[in-house]
């Protein structure tokens, strides 16, 4: 089966093949948030990208299998809302940026900031601090040893525009960031995964970057 990034809430998770890295795409919840479970295929540990919703679906996914640790990529409560009952239920360790993690009503195990490196068995993934759809946004990226970028990248950028913002200062911060800390570093056949809805590649958004900071979200 061909990858697409193409999921519903209550239909099947779509598998994408990263190399040494098992990316499992699925969505929850009544806003249709994306859970991004992760696997080393050299070690067989397991993360997973924001326990969205739907702790009885995520646990269903992981079908028995531990649960190393559980990155949140910011505090909108979407995005963490099942996290207290997967965390009981596997003892995963949990990760957030230290200015997000004081508004997730679960408790954060280890803050993570620009630099720091999330371990998933054999492969790493880089934190990326992007804020303005939040102060503490974070998004993670991983290297695959095809050359091939993947980047994890929450609310702050998805196909046709970055997260929402709440102030004109927040956008401007929100659209300097991906652009100098994203669009600026990673190149055009960079994929990306965001908290909701389709992928989509840092090639096929780059040229409308002038448009998306003119419209002003």
């Amino acid at each position: 089966m061909t990858y697409t990034g193409e999921v519903e809430v209550g239909g099947p998770a779509d598998v994408q093949d990263a190399s040494d890295l098992e990316i499992t795409k699925f969505a929850v919840g009544d806003l249709a948030n994306n859970v991004y479970l992760l696997r080393c295929t050299l070690t067989g540990e397991r993360a997973l990208i924001d326990a969205a919703d739907d702790a009885e679906r995520i646990l269903a996914e992981l079908d028995g299998a531990p649960l190393a640790r559980i990155v949140t990529t910011h505090w909108h409560p979407d995005h963490w809302n099942a996290l207290a009952a997967v965390r009981e239920a596997t003892g995963a360790e949990t990760l957030a940026s230290p200015v997000d993690a004081e508004h997730i009503h679960v408790p954060v195990d280890v803050t993570v900031t620009t630099g720091a490196r999330v371990r998933v068995g054999s492969c790493e993934l880089e934190v990326l601090e992007i804020a303005g759809h939040t102060p503490g946004s974070i998004a993670l990226a991983y290297d695959d040893p095809d050359g091939i970028a993947h980047l994890f990248t929450g609310d702050s950028l998805f196909p046709g525009g970055v997260g929402k913002t709440w102030s004109e200062e927040d956008f401007a911060t929100l659209i300097d960031e991906v652009e100098s800390k994203i669009f600026a570093r990673f190149p055009d056949d960079t994929r990306f995964y965001p908290g909701h809805g389709p992928d989509s590649t840092l090639g096929t958004e780059r040229p409308h970057l002038p448009q998306w900071r003119e419209r002003g979200w």
